[in-house]
C-alpha cells in the first residue's frame, strides 16, 4: 500500500488534471454532440505528443525499443483509421462536425492513460532501463502515438470526403453533410 500511496504522491498535479479532462471529454461523448472540429482534435493531440515523447528516451537500449516502437504505431494506426470517429453530420461552413455517442470514448481515454501512466511509473522506477521493460513501454507508446494519428486521419479524412451524394440523399441544407453511421 506504501508503494502505491509512494506513486501518487509523486505524480505530478498535471497528471491529475489531465485525467480529469480526459474522463470528462469521455463522459461528454456518451452522448452525440457538435463540435468544432478542431476540439475533436484535442484528446488525440494530447495522445500522439505523449506516445511521441518516450522515443527519446534512453538512446543506450539499442535498436529494440524504437522498433517496438514503430512496430506497435504501425499495427493499430490502421485499426484506428478504419474504425475512426463515427460521425453523423459535418457542417463545413461553420467548421463543425456531429459525432455519434457513445461508451467508446470514455473506455479508450481511460486505457491509454492507464497504459501511458503505468510506463510513465515504470520510467521513473527505472525499471525500463531492462530490455523487456524498455521494450513494453516503447511498444505501449508507439500503439498510442500510431492509434491516435490514424484516429486523426481518418476524422480529417471523413471531414474532408463528406460529399453532396449524402446531401441530396437527405434533402438537407447544402452547408450540412449527413453521413450514415457505421
Amino acid at each position: 500500500m506504501q508503494f502505491v500511496i509512494g506513486v501518487f504522491t509523486h505524480t505530478p498535479i498535471w497528471v491529475f488534471a489531465l485525467f480529469a479532462y480526459l474522463v470528462w471529454q469521455g463522459i461528454n461523448a456518451m452522448r452525440p454532440r457538435t463540435q468544432p472540429i478542431w476540439r475533436l482534435l484535442i484528446v488525440p493531440s494530447i495522445f500522439i505528443l505523449w506516445g511521441l515523447s518516450r522515443i527519446g528516451f534512453r538512446q543506450d537500449a539499442g535498436m529494440g525499443p524504437l522498433l517496438a516502437w514503430l512496430i506497435g504505431a504501425l499495427l493499430l494506426a490502421p485499426l484506428a483509421f478504419f474504425t475512426g470517429p463515427k460521425l453523423l453530420a459535418i457542417d463545413r461552413s461553420k467548421g463543425l462536425v456531429t459525432r455519434a455517442g457513445g461508451p467508446m470514448p470514455l473506455i479508450r481515454n481511460v486505457t491509454v492513460f492507464a497504459l501511458q501512466y503505468a510506463v510513465a511509473v515504470m520510467t521513473a522506477l527505472h525499471l525500463d532501463s531492462h530490455s523487456a521493460g524498455a521494450i513494453a513501454g516503447r511498444a505501449v507508446s508507439g500503439a498510442t502515438a500510431g492509434y491516435f494519428i490514424g484516429w486523426a486521419v481518418a476524422l480529417l479524412r471523413r471531414y474532408r470526403d463528406a460529399g453532396e451524394t449524402a446531401l441530396g440523399k437527405l434533402g438537407v441544407p447544402p452547408s450540412v453533410d449527413r453521413i450514415e453511421p457505421r
